[in-house]
């Protein structure tokens, strides 16, 4: 107890000196790689913005989370994110940056925390190694520049760490509630992916706390009871109420928090099983993976230079054609092959795996002569603290069927922690000359050099050959200096193993600017030369290094008289599977060209013609337009149906109805007007019936339907009786004719008007 009461008095002494001068620039890192020019992406992930629209208007669609301000239908994941980026909206105003603001904020913070967490513990050297390392992993700035959750996540779940150390240190078992409730809270950010850190928690607990076992089964079933209360609280409350005083729970099948929450949002992810079934038929409806064509859809800058046609793809009917931005990777959304080797492929390396093997050798060192039974000392609880971290949650993106890039955030903190106490514990072993530990720096930073070498190879065409060979080179060398100096003791090995360093992180670096540099995207955030194209890897052969996207496809409406015979995209025939685009045989992730195609850059979507569903522009990583819409095409409206549907409106509650919230979102944020998404996110939600929508009419609340080839899936009778018991209205009414016009539901779908006595 004396020994607790003395740390604690030591933590309140080093609370009093000044600022640590080394941890101001590197704060300063992380806040540019954050904030800078958050102002220029006036939409942001149009989906969840268009929820915080609604949100503002009324505590009732604050309170549940609503898509739209009719409260029709919420988004598909829990609150406690989006009332933060609500209040924001409300002190700030509504804006992109004032959405995205917490998220850069809280990706600051998660830089600061580590600091503290590290210092403490390895020394303050660790600290800062560490607090640089996690500014500087590519894909925490990438997710931090977005109105997207896990920034805020990973943020909260270091608070709970920061409480659960203090609980160890003070004996305090205050401490110990607040740890676990404040993951309960994380639960309410994004599920069930707020407790892939409970092993650590467990864990480190049961190791760290000096107290009799039967203390630590009965403190850890109280917090863990706690926790669990506090998880469930809202979707208790929600679930609770009767189904026609809130909105539809978007994204589940049975109108469930809890079904959201361990079927869609939670086991699904793993087995990579999110097909459902809707609610008329028992057939596939849209997928996750499969909606990656309305999110893309999204995801394009509408300031496509019309020069980019000469980029198009040239690719013969015969031919298979590489997914947007993937290269020839396999699996959706460039996640890779399930394996032990996964987080070392394509598309998932250059966002978090920089310093694995350097991680993998700091690990060694750390643990070098533990003994299983004890006695362990701080640094090796805290150490087995953050592998219990590391590992279960990396095992799970090595097996995971489903996830996108941008979750890889949770392996941060770890590899980060381990990056930066392990450079100081490998260079104190590297001193120690007649031990083998001493060999462990220098293999480091020589196998880690070798890793991103292979990391940056595919991007040779973006950024050139000269920093990967320059990394190659200088890994090699400074490795080998050092193994031979190994025998010296001088200032200039002390700079030598600083240089190493340095080379070590001046790629990550580069690689957590590229979306300042290339442009960002919001809806799927990713790093590297092709960060605006929201899929993250490496570009195809046929990619212009200067752009992102899905190179030379035409927008929704586009007539800028470009075409090509070769460029229309079709999923091929065969039976679906979940990891697969709609209709897709087992291609390993790639789309094919239809046969016989001819209409230039369309993709079928799922339940939709070809005609309905263009993919977007590719778009110059310097836009022209100071204002980046990178929630995507859709952010824009057409004016000319908007102007057609408000002047027609005579009372109806909904502007006009669609079928999924890609359409929807635009008109929300233009507007503050309910527009409803008939089938939610994807269009795949079994929320309307036939007869549902029959009264809705008849109350007067919708007349106007605006229907694509989108989301079908779940919906297809409510769609067939619009189209048989509807007038059409002619496109001249509504369409809009210049050539300029790429926004949202505009060109390629069709409007119907119903009206029932």
């Amino acid at each position: 107890m004396k020994h607790m009461n003395s740390e604690v008095k030591e933590e309140r002494t080093s609370n009093k000196k000044r600022i640590d001068l080394f941890l101001v620039p590197i704060v300063l890192i992380a806040a540019f790689l954050n904030l800078f020019k958050i102002w220029t992406d006036e939409y942001a992930n149009a989906y969840y913005t268009a929820a915080v629209k609604s949100m503002l208007q009324s505590f009732h669609n604050f309170f549940y989370a609503s898509f739209d301000p009719g409260g029709y239908v919420t988004i598909d994941k829990p609150p406690v994110v989006f009332w933060i980026q609500t209040i924001s909206a409300k002190i700030f105003g509504f804006h992109g940056w004032s959405i995205i603001l917490p998220q850069a904020l809280a990706g600051i913070g998660s830089v600061l925390l580590l600091y503290v967490l590290v210092k403490r513990t390895f020394g303050v050297w660790a600290g800062r190694f560490a607090a640089l390392a996690m500014a500087l992993t590519p894909i925490v700035p990438a997710v931090s520049r977005t109105n997207n959750i896990d920034s805020m996540l990973v943020f909260t779940l270091l608070v709970a760490t920061w409480m659960l150390f203090r609980a160890v240190r003070t004996a305090k078992f205050g401490w110990v509630l607040a740890a676990f409730a404040m993951i309960g809270v994380a639960f309410n950010m994004k599920m069930l992916q707020a407790y892939m850190v409970l092993p650590a928690f467990y864990v480190f607990y049961v190791v760290a706390t000096k107290i009799t076992w039967k203390k630590k089964i009965a403190f850890l079933t109280t917090a863990t009871a706690l926790m669990l209360a506090v998880s469930v609280s809202w979707a208790v409350v929600v679930d609770s109420t009767s189904a026609d005083k809130r909105p539809y729970m978007g994204s589940s099948q049975t109108n469930s928090v809890l079904e959201l929450a361990f079927g869609y949002n939670g086991i699904n992810r793993l087995t990579g099983n999110t097909s459902v079934t809707g609610s008329s038929h028992k057939q596939p409806a849209q997928t996750e993976q499969q909606t990656a064509s309305s999110e893309t859809k999204q995801n394009s800058n509408s300031s496509a230079d019309s020069s980019q046609s000469s980029n198009q793809r040239k690719s013969s009917s015969s031919q298979k054609m590489q997914a947007p931005g993937g290269g020839n990777q396999n699996g959706m959304f460039n996640t890779g092959n399930p394996g032990p080797f996964r987080l070392f492929q394509k598309g998932l390396s250059d966002q978090i795996s920089w310093l694995l093997p350097f991680v993998i050798f700091s690990i060694v060192g750390l643990f070098a002569g533990v003994k299983f039974k004890g006695p362990y000392t701080t640094k090796q609880k805290e150490s087995l603290f953050w592998l219990a971290w590391l590992l279960p949650v990396a095992v799970f993106f090595s097996i995971a069927g489903f996830f996108h890039q941008y979750y890889l955030i949770m392996l941060a903190p770890p590899i980060a922690v381990f990056a930066g106490a392990g450079a100081v514990a490998l260079w104190s072993m590297y001193k120690q000359r007649n031990s083998w530990k001493s060999w462990l720096l220098p293999g480091g930073i020589l196998t880690t050099a070798a890793l991103q070498v292979y990391i940056m190879s595919p991007y040779v065409s973006s950024i050139g050959v000269a920093p990967i060979a320059g990394v190659g080179a200088l890994g090699v060398i400074l490795a080998l200096v050092l193994a031979v100096r190994k025998e010296r003791k001088n200032s200039v090995t002390n700079y030598l193993g600083v240089a190493a360093m340095v080379v070590l992180l001046a790629m990550p670096a580069y690689w957590a600017m590229t979306p300042i540099i290339y442009g960002g995207n919001s809806m799927l955030p990713a790093a590297g030369p092709d960060s605006s194209s929201g899929m993250g890897g490496p570009p195809s052969a046929a990619t212009n290094s200067k752009q992102s996207g899905f190179n030379g496809m035409q927008p929704p409406g586009s007539s800028s008289g470009n075409s090509s015979s070769n460029n229309q995209m079709q999923p091929p025939s065969g039976s679906s599977n979940g990891g697969q685009m709609p209709g897709g045989s087992s291609n390993n992730g790639q789309m094919q060209p239809s046969s016989g195609s001819s209409n230039s850059g369309q993709m079928q979507m799922p339940g939709g013609s070809s005609n309905n569903s263009q993919m977007p522009n590719s778009f110059s990583s310097k836009s022209s337009s100071s204002k980046r819409k990178s929630g995507g095409m859709n952010a824009e409206v057409n004016q000319k149906l908007l102007n057609y549907l408000t002047k027609n409106n005579t009372g109806e509650k909904y502007l006009f109805a669609t079928t999924d919230s890609t359409s929807a979102a635009p008109y929300i944020i233009k507007t503050g007007k309910p527009v409803m998404a008939m089938g939610g996110f994807s269009g795949s939600d079994p929320i309307l019936t036939v007869s549902k929508l029959k009264a809705m009419i008849k109350k007067g609340e919708v007349k106007y339907f605006y229907l694509s080839g989108m989301g079908k899936g779940g919906q297809s009778d409510v769609i067939t009786w619009i189209k048989e018991n509807s007038k059409e209205i002619p496109s001249s009414k509504w369409q809009s004719t210049s050539s300029s016009a790429q926004q949202g539901p505009s060109e390629n779908g069709t409007l119907y008007e119903i009206t029932l006595k």
